[in-house]
């Protein structure tokens, strides 16, 4: 599966995601754009869209993009924070469906 890590999401949790080819924000050059056009741009190359803003399901329609969109919640969106949402994120992804904001964590 070819997976998008949001800006705000370590870059470093792409090392733990095995399995998938995992590209962040800033190596696609969309550093800065704003989440509808963002999900816009997801959407023609990627499968999942994953982030930490937990306010993006509610200023965006999601159901709108050909995508999954996928919300951690942890304490921090350090790396230390998020490897404990790992194993539950990969055993999630592939039932996840498009067009819906799926939050794994607290």
């Amino acid at each position: 599966m070819n997976l998008l890590l949001d800006e705000c999401v370590d870059q470093r949790l792409a090392r733990e995601l095995r399995g998938h080819a995992v590209r962040t924000v800033p190596q696609m050059g969309w550093a800065g754009i704003r989440n509808g056009e963002l999900l816009s741009l997801a959407e023609k190359e990627f499968d999942a869209f994953i982030t930490v803003d937990r306010n993006l399901a509610f200023q965006q329609n999601v159901p709108q993009f050909k995508l999954r969109v996928i919300i951690l919640h942890a304490r921090t969106n350090r790396l230390a924070d998020l490897i404990p949402l790992v194993s539950v994120l990969l055993d999630t992804l592939p039932n996840v469906p498009e067009g819906r904001a799926t939050h794994i964590g607290q």
